[in-house]
């Protein structure tokens, strides 16, 4: 809490804080008093979001000692400074509500709505600077009792975005704590055998609409994100340089990938329209949803209910890199686009498969060479053997 300062009214004194709704600092004022032998300590309202004064509080201090009610125009005053200060509250569900209006319609839209609901049963009327650790720890525990955890982490990650997003824009304070993640062991890495993937092929082919079949064509000839798909426009395709840029892959910074000759096929077939997106969705928007196409295509296929065509195909993309031996963990990395290694590791075992068969191949190469020159020795010595018994006996 900030120090306590004077005022030239006597029993009154503030504090600064952060003004709420604007840059900088405002004066909290509070007043001190004697009652009924106790001292009562009462903040009574701030210097812009209430609009209060030193005089005001001190008025409202002699009101509190002769123990007056407040004058109907005092009250109406009163009501007035409540009202625009709940008006002036950056409560979760403002700024929920102002984070999804400046983000649009961003791919992950309908998880966040979904996601939000957690949120808004206990955190929607408090303004960030009211919820504490206990509460979100409460609400972790909560949801780990009947949600998945990479679901538990989902939402408290939407919870982190949406207070960052008011603190950068300067309508809220932040927590004054860390949220704690729970712990996510989600390395399973979806994979289709050489059936499968010619079966997805050839579904792919068959099907008649052409946005989902060639969106899915990119998806594993260039490892790309469901949602850096949908955002993707025709300027962010450099077909001169041979480059691809992917516009804030996952949160991140902007992104380039090579565009690969099968990539450059699929893009120059495609036909053109006047949305500025290669993969529209209605009216020519950023698309936000490609469920039912994509899921047809998969059922034609016979695949796994339980894969996922977008990110599954991404990990097919990074799984056929890895098993080749001619990529490194650092290419990898970069092609996929991930802020850090770790992400990539979980594709590390499968180079590690591909250097054991090869330092197996190698080792039975030479054992065989080393066999072979055995056996021809052992083929001279006889013969060199024979010869020499043929001359002693001779």
């Amino acid at each position: 809490m900030s120090k306590r300062i004077k005022t030239n009214y006597p029993g009154v004194f503030y504090r600064e804080a952060r003004r709420i709704g604007g840059r900088g600092k405002e004066r909290v004022y509070y007043i001190v008093f004697k009652k009924n032998g106790r001292v009562h300590e009462e903040k009574v309202g701030r210097q812009y979001a209430d609009a209060m004064t030193p005089a005001q509080a001190a008025h409202m201090r002699s009101g509190r000692i002769e123990g007056k009610r407040l004058s109907p125009k005092e009250l109406r005053e009163a009501q007035e400074r409540r009202r625009r200060a709940e008006a002036n509250k950056w409560t979760l569900d403002r700024l929920w509500d102002y984070y999804r209006r400046q983000r649009g319609d961003y791919a992950s839209v309908r998880t966040d709505k979904s996601n939000y609901k957690h949120l808004k049963r206990k955190f929607g009327d408090k303004e960030p600077k009211e919820i504490i650790q206990r509460d979100v720890d409460w609400l972790r525990l909560s949801l780990s009792r009947r949600k998945k955890p990479q679901t538990v982490k989902h939402v408290l990650q939407l919870l982190n975005r949406i207070i960052n997003f008011g603190v950068n824009k300067g309508l809220c304070q932040g927590l004054n704590f860390k949220i704690e993640m729970p712990k996510v062991h989600n390395l399973k890495t979806e994979d289709l055998t050489r059936g499968q993937l010619r079966r997805l092929f050839e579904a792919i082919d068959k099907d008649e609409d052409i946005q989902a079949a060639n969106i899915l064509r990119m998806a594993l000839f260039t490892g790309m994100r469901r949602g850096e798909l949908f955002k993707l426009k025709w300027e962010d395709v450099d077909f001169e340089r041979g480059f691809i840029q992917i516009r804030d892959p996952k949160g991140g910074p902007d992104q380039k990938i090579p565009l690969n000759n099968a990539t450059r096929e699929v893009l120059a077939s495609h036909p053109r329209s006047d949305s500025s997106y290669i993969f529209f969705g209605r009216g020519g928007k950023q698309r936000t949803e490609m469920r039912a196409p994509v899921n047809r295509i998969r059922k034609r296929a016979k695949l796994p209910k339980g894969f996922r065509p977008f990110h599954g195909l991404r990990h097919v993309y990074a799984s056929m890199l890895a098993s080749s031996g001619k990529v490194d963990m650092y290419t990898l990395q970069k092609l996929l686009t991930h802020k850090s290694p770790h992400m990539t590791q979980r594709y590390a075992h499968l180079k590690d498969e591909t250097l054991k068969r090869a330092s197996d191949l190698a080792g039975s190469l030479v054992a065989e060479a080393v066999k072979g020159t055995k056996k021809k020795k052992i083929v001279r010595r006889d013969k060199d053997r024979d010869k020499q018994l043929s001359l002693f006996q001779g």
